[in-house]
């Protein structure tokens, strides 16, 4: 029988097991995948997006007296409707919207906008417009609480990407955690513990747990490894962090983990200067970063479980600035992608003469919450009105 004291000298593990996500080693012991339950992915394009070179108002006439440098020509605009054009780098999107499978949800903000990206931000993530009220919790971990258990034991929500979760996924009962790489936490074959366990019964509870946190790590770490191994069969993503990123995400769903809301990011969003190009690229790479990620999905036969939710923490300015660029503003676009998504562009373009005179910028036209309230209820099947702070009308973003 294996001694305490031999034990702990016998296994170089034992410091390894706290830094292992416990979501993971719970998931370690799970009996068997989990292919079934609607998933969130939400995809955060940070810094505020320019919505009006986004989604383009082309029969607007403000947009030829505000854009010189930055308008795009009506020739090059993806087709979405007789109003409006998706950016040249949305060539994805706009087959997305033909198929409809991506919703384009316009003019969306919240009262009084704040220009700060933390304040505003805070705002997007708790669904909450009294400071006070934003106590660190966000509406997907509220409403998450409310929900059930995962079933084999995963983090209720996950963040894929460098440090803590964000506030959005954060509850008081539900696990929000975080991942980057599942590479980091794959062990060396020759530290395997299992080899200095004997079979016999540990001899006190401290035993018995040392054994299982270290036997939950390595089970959890073996998994870990699969998935970074695994092939994805013909899957093709952009080598950008966000096509990893998103990549991941596939691999985790298919590897069966439980996990309802999936949270990740793009940095880049705040063109203050040198706009048309940055602006171009990034669209380019969230564009087929998530094309390949539904295509996988759909290969994978997932793609009736999961729906991507894309959003900023506001839009831009109406009129460009002195350095080909644009400064922060309101309103701006939400897409929602996927199979169960009802396509279509939703909401009025916003009118580039008819401003807010306050501020001189575009005015909102359809509060984020409404959206929220939609995916909550309609998609993930959760309360809404503890998680928003109040009852909003639901849009019809989702099929019957």
């Amino acid at each position: 029988m294996l001694s305490r004291r031999d034990f702990l000298k016998s296994s170089t593990l034992i410091a390894l097991a706290p830094t292992v996500p416990g979501f993971l080693a719970r998931t370690a012991r799970a009996a068997a995948p989990q292919r079934d339950g609607r998933v969130l992915v939400v995809l955060q394009l940070d810094g505020g997006n320019d919505g009006i070179n986004t989604v383009v108002p082309f029969n607007d006439e403000g947009y030829a007296k505000y854009r010189k440098t930055l308008r795009l020509a009506k020739e090059r605009l993806v087709k979405a409707d007789g109003k409006v054009g998706l950016h040249p780098s949305l060539g994805e999107f706009g087959k997305l919207l033909e198929k409809g499978q991506l919703a384009v949800v316009q003019g969306v903000g919240y009262p009084n906008p704040n220009r700060s990206h933390f304040e505003s931000m805070k705002i997007w993530h708790s669904a909450r417009l009294d400071p006070e009220e934003r106590t660190g919790l966000g509406w997907l971990g509220r409403a998450l609480d409310e929900g059930p258990r995962i079933s084999d034991g995963s983090s209720a929500s996950l963040l894929i990407g460098g440090g803590p979760p964000p506030p959005a996924i954060r509850g008081r009962r539900a696990v929000a955690s975080a991942l980057e790489r599942p590479e980091e936490f794959a062990l060396d074959a020759g530290a395997d513990p299992r080899r200095a366990i004997g079979k016999d019964d540990p001899a006190d509870d401290l035993s018995a747990f040392v054994r299982r946190s270290m036997l939950d790590a390595y089970g959890t770490a073996d998994r870990l490894a699969q998935i970074s191994r695994a092939k994805d069969d013909g899957a093709r993503y952009p080598g950008s962090e966000l096509g990893n990123r998103l990549q991941l995400v596939a691999r985790l769903l298919k590897a069966g983990l439980g996990t309802r809301v999936f949270y990740t990011l793009q940095g880049g969003y705040d063109t203050h200067s040198a706009q048309i190009f940055t602006h171009s690229n990034l669209l380019f790479d969230m564009n087929s970063a998530v094309k390949a990620f539904l295509d996988d999905m759909a290969a994978s036969k997932l793609a009736d479980r999961v729906t991507v939710l894309m959003f900023s923490e506001f839009g831009r300015t109406v009129k460009e600035n002195g350095s080909a660029g644009t400064d922060h503003g309101t309103s701006g676009p939400v897409f929602l992608a996927g199979a169960p998504v009802k396509g279509g562009v939703v909401g009025t373009a916003q009118s580039l003469l008819d401003l807010d005179p306050k501020h001189g910028d575009l005015r909102v036209g359809i509060d984020f919450r409404r959206i929220y309230a939609a995916v909550l209820e309609d998609w993930l099947g959760l309360p809404a009105k503890t998680a928003l702070g109040g009852t909003f009308e639901r849009l019809p973003l989702f099929r019957a």
